[in-house]
């Protein structure tokens, strides 16, 4: 068969495998055999890495949705050392990277220069991880929010900063253990009463789109993006991308530890217009919070050497709050 012959996928009629039997208006992005491949092979993520999953997913769909012009603007932190280790990168578009905390700064005058030269076509992409986001980069976040400048920023959030040693970060969740939150004490790992929902304070800016979603829901993350890239002016997405290394989870569990997430109500997957919720994806099957935790050795504490019932019944509360404040659970469990 010649190198330029169209290779023929065969499956049964799911939404599995790529969806090749599925016409090109059901085919998911990744499905495409001519998608972007933004961050293509040969980077140095850990196996299972989550953010790259995401990012690819996230970059491919901005591609496509944009006719292939796009500029991504990238923060310092694991997703610009694993992809860019001088004088190699994995990016197959044009791309920029900035310091630790100014990414959505820079974002923005990219945005303004273009604007300046009359390219409209031309869209612009920031991204990082939540240590760039959530903390250090929060005032140009949030300035860059105040402006409504045209930027799609990305957060992938794998819940503390890995790239330096899994350190605690503003979106590490309670009871999680970093290297700078220990399983010691009374109330082991990280407190509760501390961090930032970081989609709520971008809702409270009231910009035109916010939006969260993980690496287990593809079709709903590329929707999202192309639903963002269809919009002008300031849009959010906060992706969680669960992190083998950090986490201490398996490296082929990454996918289904994000549904895990989503299913507890810990995690909840929504969108916002103008700052009012407009969409959320339901549970459809609901999940006690340990079967999210258990897999994780972060959480291994909570159930060795003494099983903390008390904390794990104090994570269910949070998870709860959350089904009952983005109204999550699927119509017919919430009617029973």
């Amino acid at each position: 068969m010649s190198a330029a012959a169209q290779v023929k996928f065969y499956q049964v009629g799911s939404f599995a495998a790529g969806n090749r039997l599925l016409g090109p208006e059901l085919q998911s992005d990744q499905a495409n055999a001519d998608r972007a491949n933004a961050l293509t092979c040969g980077h140095r993520a850990c196996q299972g890495c989550g953010e790259a999953l995401g990012t690819r997913y996230v970059l491919d769909s901005a591609q496509r949705a944009a006719d292939g012009k796009v500029i991504a603007v990238n923060a310092t932190g694991c997703l610009e050392v694993f992809s860019t280790p001088y004088p190699e990168t994995s990016w197959q578009l044009p791309w920029l990277h900035s310091l630790f905390g100014n990414a959505p700064a820079v974002a923005a005058g990219v945005a303004a220069a273009l604007r300046a030269k009359g390219r409209t076509d031309i869209r612009v992409v920031g991204q990082g991880g939540d240590g760039g986001t959530v903390d250090i980069g929060l005032g140009c976040l949030s300035g860059m929010f105040e402006r409504n400048d045209d930027v799609l920023y990305i957060c992938y959030d794998n819940e503390a900063y890995m790239n330096t040693g899994v350190q605690r970060s503003g979106a590490t969740p309670p009871t999680a253990r970093t290297a700078t939150t220990q399983a010691v004490g009374e109330e082991p790992g990280a407190p509760f009463g501390q961090g930032k929902n970081l989609p709520l304070i971008a809702m409270a800016h009231e910009i035109p789109y916010v939006a969260t979603a993980t690496v287990a829901g593809l079709r709903d993350l590329e929707a999202k993006v192309h639903r963002a890239m269809g919009m002008r002016g300031a849009r959010y997405l906060h992706v969680l991308v669960p992190c083998p290394l950090g986490w201490g989870t398996a490296s082929h569990d990454t996918v289904r530890i994000a549904r895990l997430a989503e299913q507890t109500g810990l995690f909840p997957v929504f969108e916002a217009l103008d700052g009012e919720v407009t969409d959320v994806t339901p549970i459809r099957r609901r999940l006690p919070v340990e079967e999210y935790l258990r897999p994780q050795k972060r959480y291994a504490h909570l159930f060795g050497p003494t099983l903390r019932t008390d904390v794990i019944a104090r994570l269910q509360r949070t998870a709860d709050r959350n089904i009952a404040r983005f109204g999550l659970l699927a119509h017919e469990e919430a009617a029973s």
